[in-house]
């Protein structure tokens, strides 16, 4: 207890230290968690390393201030008939940090780099709708017939396998942001660690970089919008001490955390200190659907229905919104919001609740577990201990519906991963999942039989064919029903996971700081960001 109060008086003091000089100069000090894993836009896999490099990169389109897709590199693009074919143009004044011109040649080399099995990128999958994608990844084809070539230095040409309805909102995702094929062959696993070959083409440039302590960028003065970004200089302190954030929010030293105690909301939110980000992401509990108890699906509905959410947003997590299906509110549907037109599969009214608990202890009754008798104790995989106090309750809940034990198992991060979604050795685990575009398929596709994501290891023939449908057909509406049925199968026939509420997650804030954007798709944007006086 010593030692850890010792760490978080020397980080706190050195983020007093640092700050006070620059905080004269519109210098913005954030935290958003330790060191990622990389900022490399082909190898990044965190929430926290797309904010980085949004930050420093911009791809051939991008997000400004909300969600809707505006020009980025490319100023615009023609789309052909059959809607399998996209040329960009991109416009001559896109400038790399060190002053050189951005071209297509940029993107077609950045793109074979992410699908080029030697790479081994895990957002390779988001490139599957190009031609060619699944066998140059599996090295079936040489990369050189991957459908992306340069026409010229301005002119891109995109090829693409099937119509895919949400291609531009792809293209916005960090991993199709460019990279300089003369920095990156020169230092490949380090060159994102300097500011001198850190060379990117977004509205900031790396300024200093200290591993495990802090990220610091200034303003691009050669990004061609320049005039419309505010912050100077942004600092990205690296840790993950929700007692030295809430410290240095309410000492000023600390501008935005998302890091904080649960335990400290009601106080923190009472002294103006919270705010609420928006983002389109579900909580949920995953479900090995071969484990010989939850193979059943009784029980698995069983299980779900026992679970009051409503207590859970109200008294837990208190924020967000209660689940009853996977899909959260905000993506688009053919007309309209998926989820208001679908409605919820599992009722969160609170007046249904005790009606939902009589019809988990039928199904578990018929699935033969009477009042928990003969049912074994299982395991639950906790990853952030942000989830224990939620995993607790429901914990209780299960206990006093059903009688029935689960015993918590608490995990470092990257063994919680590798058991969950490599090894997929486990029984119940709590995660979350927040979309990566605006399109339903950025929710759904990961439970098809065929998907390396799957941790569920649920395989459901019409399933594959809903979701499948959907990605070759061009009637939107079609499209769009095919998505409706896929989910249904997944949430209200099947119960293959257990959805607990959908994502407004709150933040720590200085009152002080203005013109923080929150791009649903789980990126902060704070190039436009600025302390009030």
């Amino acid at each position: 207890m010593i030692k850890k109060l010792i760490t978080t008086f020397i980080i706190l003091t050195i983020i007093s230290c640092s700050s006070s000089k620059e905080k004269n100069n519109n210098s913005i000090y954030i935290n958003l968690g330790t060191e990622p894993k990389s900022i490399d836009p082909a190898l990044n896999i965190t929430l926290q390393g797309s904010t980085y490099i949004t930050h420093l990169f911009e791809g051939l389109v991008t997000k400004y201030k909300d969600i809707e897709i505006k020009p980025g590199v490319a100023e615009n693009w023609d789309i052909s008939d059959d809607y399998k074919t996209y040329i960009f143009h991109l416009r001559t004044n896109a400038k790399w940090s060190d002053g050189k011109i951005v071209t297509a040649y940029d993107f077609e080399y950045s793109w074979k780099r992410v699908v080029d099995p030697n790479t081994a990128s895990e957002p390779s999958y988001l490139f599957e709708p190009i031609l060619n994608f699944n066998k140059v990844n599996n090295g079936e084809l040489p990369i050189e017939e991957f459908g992306v070539k340069a026409i010229d230095d301005y002119t891109l040409e995109v090829r693409l396998e099937y119509p895919t309805p949400y291609f531009l909102e792809l293209i916005n995702l960090p991993v199709f942001c460019p990279v300089r094929k003369d920095i990156v062959e020169k230092n490949p696993d380090s060159w994102t660690k300097d500011p001198k070959t850190c060379i990117g083409n977004g509205p900031f440039v790396l300024k200093e970089r200290k591993i495990d302590d802090s990220i610091t960028i200034t303003k691009n003065t050669n990004y061609w919008n320049k005039d419309t970004i505010v912050a100077e200089n942004i600092t990205f302190v690296l840790m993950d001490n929700s007692a030295t954030a809430v410290a240095g929010i309410k000492q000023g030293t600390l501008d935005f955390s998302d890091t904080f105690s649960w335990q400290d909301f009601d106080a923190l939110k009472e002294e103006g200190f919270i705010d609420i980000a928006t983002r389109i992401g579900t909580q949920y509990y995953a479900l090995n659907n071969t484990n010989e108890v939850l193979k059943d699906k009784r029980v698995r509905k069983a299980l779900s229905l026992a679970i009051d959410r409503n207590y859970i947003i109200e008294n837990v997590v208190k924020s967000g919104r209660a689940a009853g299906a996977f899909i959260p509110y905000g993506l688009s549907d053919y007309e309209g919001d998926f989820r208001e037109n679908a409605g919820e599969y599992i009722s969160v009214d609170k007046s249904d609740y005790h009606k939902n608990v009589l019809e988990a202890k039928k199904l578990m009754s018929e699935a033969g577990y009477s009042n928990g008798i003969n049912f074994p104790i299982l395991e639950f995989l906790v990853g952030f201990n942000s989830d224990i106090a939620m995993f607790e309750a429901i914990q209780s809940m299960w206990k006093e519906n059903l009688n029935i034990d689960v015993r918590l198992v608490q995990m470092e991060f990257a063994p919680f991963i590798q058991k969950l979604k490599t090894e997929r050795d486990y029984t119940m685990a709590g995660i979350s999942w927040t979309g990566s575009y605006n399109d339903p398929t950025t929710f759904l596709t990961m439970f098809t039989s065929y998907s390396y994501k799957n941790h569920s290891l649920f395989s459901n023939a019409k399933f594959d064919s809903y979701i499948k449908e959907a990605a070759i057909t061009t009637n939107q509406k079609l499209r769009m029903q095919a998505l409706h049925n896929a989910e249904k199968i997944l949430i209200d026939e099947e119960a293959v996971i257990i959805p607990i509420y959908y994502y407004a997650p709150p933040v720590l804030k200085n009152p002080k700081l203005k013109d923080v954007y929150y791009i649903p798709f789980a990126q902060y944007k704070f190039s436009y960001a600025y302390l009030e006086k």
